[in-house]
This record gives structure tokens, sequence and C-alpha cells, in this order.
């Protein structure tokens, strides 16, 4: 049996398809390239370039490979942008979703990992953040995640297709082989290391005066590789009959927007300039996870949490890479 990872092109989830490999698995990707890159695939991995839209595709797909799990990685992920095309986030983050979930069915495919989001809470009152803290997004991208999760609840009830919905905080740092490489870079980290590399003239700060110690955003961050190996327990927890559930992925560590720059001032030995501008919409003050109820069903440890040690790893891969995937 093999398993499907769609987006599978893209940060974590080239990452993650690393270690279903390492693993032993037989992995098939879907990645339409929008976003993802065809050399960040691992070698042994069946490759398909399509969508999650094109239900023929997907209908071909099934029945070409034994696919026994899947895991959902293809969605756009930018807050701000979502906010500015809700459209755009709704139809492929919902749309491809529910297609691919029909193909599924139809297939007799009955175990879903979903690619989730801490923002799904919004801009909770407190923290830690616990899975049965309310939902309250603040952007059409959380929204959209917390209804692909609210859709895989009635698949449940209805159809007997069980999942698990890993709602992630913050994903940073690389392995040897795999690292981010958007364009245009969204990510904190590595839009600084870009400014401590000289290739950005400063680092905008959207925002410096939100409730925290030093004015800027507070965010929790889970190094990839702990995230890629929290779905490959997912996937087993599935498989060994596991009941559906949803899951935070974080440390448990909150670090703020001026912390990380410092952190990579340090990694680096630069010295990396700050311009600070207006907040952005839909930013919540301060995400910072619980993932007791992962580690004591899943049995997952985030391994990676130390913010030097994240950086390290984001700045030893784009040293190794210095045009991305692109060469």
């Amino acid at each position: 049996m093999s398993v499907l990872v769609t987006g599978g092109a893209g940060y974590i989830g080239s990452v993650a398809v690393e270690q279903l490999i390492a693993a032993g698995e037989q992995v098939v990707v879907l990645d339409n390239l929008t976003v993802g890159y065809r050399a960040a695939v691992a070698p042994r991995a069946v490759f398909i370039e399509g969508d999650t839209l094109d239900s023929a595709l997907l209908r071909r797909l099934f029945s070409a490979h034994k696919i026994d799990t899947v895991m959902h990685f293809a969605a756009f992920s930018v807050v701000g942008e979502s906010c500015e095309d809700p459209r755009k986030y709704f139809e492929n983050n919902v749309t491809g979703a529910l297609r691919l979930l029909a193909a599924m069915l139809e297939a007799g495919v009955m175990q879903f990992i979903q690619s989730s989001t801490a923002a799904v809470y919004g801009d909770p009152e407190a923290g830690p953040i616990t899975e049965d803290m309310p939902a309250h997004p603040k952007s059409p991208y959380g929204l959209s995640k917390l209804m692909i999760e609210q859709i895989l609840d009635c698949y449940d009830r209805a159809y007997g297709l069980r999942s698990v919905a890993l709602r992630y905080f913050n994903a940073a740092g690389a392995t040897q082989a795999h690292g981010e490489a958007h364009d245009p870079e969204t990510h904190l980290i590595p839009n600084v290391l870009l400014a401590a590399e000289g290739k950005n003239e400063n680092i905008r700060v959207f925002g410096n005066d939100y409730p925290t110690p030093d004015g800027t955003c507070i965010r929790d961050y889970i190094h990839v590789v702990d995230l890629a190996d929290a779905h490959l327990l997912a996937m087993r927890y599935l498989r060994g009959g596991g009941a559906p559930g949803v899951f935070n992925l974080g440390n448990s560590i909150g670090h703020s927007v001026l912390e990380v720059i410092d952190a990579v001032r340090r990694i680096t030995e630069t010295n990396v300039p700050v311009e600070f501008g207006e907040r952005r919409a839909g930013d919540a003050d301060r995400l910072v996870a619980s993932s007791e109820k992962a580690q004591r069903i899943l049995e997952w440890r985030p391994a990676r949490g130390d913010i030097d040690g994240i950086v390290q790893d984001a700045w030893d891969w784009r040293r190794a890479h210095p045009r991305g995937y692109e060469g």
C-alpha cells in the first residue's frame, strides 16, 4: 500500500515525504507546482503533477495506485493574502479538499490526515491553547481550515472516513535536503535570513503595539521535522484503529518577532535592520500551543524546540542551497 501526499512538493509536504520514505513507506505525491518544486520531491516517490480540483485525475490516481492513507498538505496558507482574496482560498482549500475526499470515498480509502493550523483559534484570550478552546478564526485562511475539520467530522459520522487534523503552529527549520523556498517569501525566519544575507534591505515587522512584552506578535515555532514525525505517528495511529481527532502541534514556547530576529543575528553573526510597519489583517497577538494531547495519544514528542537550533538548521540549508531548488 502507498501513502498519497498532496502538496508533497511544498515545504512541509516534502519533509513529510522524506520521512515517510525513510520509514519504508511507498509514497505517491500529487502537486500542481504552484508553490512547490519538482526538485523538492524525493526521487523514490511517484510524482504526479496535478490539482486536487481535478476530479477526473483524482479518480485515475486512486485507480492506478493502492492508497490506504492520504496526507493533505495542498492548501494556500498566507493569512494576509486570504483576507485580500478569500475566493482563492475557499476554492482551493475547501473545494479542492471536498473533491479529494469524494475520490477517496469512491475508491474506498478511509484514512485522512489534514494539515490544519493554529489560525483556527483566532486570537484566544488565554494560553497555552488547548484543543477544546473555541475556534474563532480571524482570516479566511483559518476559516477554510476549520471548515475542513468540520466536514471531516461529518464524513466520519456518515461514511466512517477516519481522520486526524493536526493544528500546527509556526513551521520552521529545515533538513539537509529540504527547506523553505517560497516566492515571494512570507515566513518570518527565512525573510530575516534573507536580510542577513543582504538580499533584503531590512526586515519589516508588522506592528509593534501588540499587548506583548516587546510589542510584537508571539508565536510558537515548531521544527518541520517534528511536524513530519507527527504525521507519521498519526498515520500509524489511524492504521491501528485510532479514533478521529484534532491535535495541536507546538513546543509550548512563545517567541516574539523581535526575539526571532535576535536569534538570527546570533546565528548568522550579522546585524539585521528592522523597519516597523502597520499591523496585518488577521494577525493574532499570541499563539502558543499546548501539545499535551498529541503527546499523550499519538506519543509525539517535539525534539527540536530550541529557537537557535531551528534558525541554525534553516541557515545551514540556505547556505547549502543558495538558489533554493532552482540549481
